[in-house]
């Protein structure tokens, strides 16, 4: 029987990220540095996590919650890798 070794969601999604930060320029990175949740959304995140907290999420709420995480996380990664080039970039000026 093989066993396969689980690999971790920020490992995944650090895979998933790689190509897309291989196309960034400079300013599409400082660009994507700047992207933010609108306040609509954050506080509907806000709502969700709170009732998450409480264990009061319904599964359908539980499944749209950890898409908005899993999301979030792949942008944050984005994010750093992102800003990691403006400073790669900055230092070769």
């Amino acid at each position: 029987m093989q066993i396969m070794k689980r690999t971790s969601i920020p490992a995944v999604l650090e895979r998933l990220a790689a190509p897309v930060i291989r196309c960034l320029t400079p300013d599409v990175a400082r660009e994507l540095v700047k992207l933010h949740i609108d306040r609509k959304t954050q506080a509907h995140l806000d709502n969700m996590a709170e009732k998450c907290t409480d264990g009061r999420l319904t599964s359908e709420e539980r499944a749209e919650y950890q898409t908005y995480v899993a999301a979030i996380d792949f942008l944050t990664i984005l994010q750093i890798k992102a800003r990691g080039l403006i400073a790669k970039t900055q230092k070769a000026s």
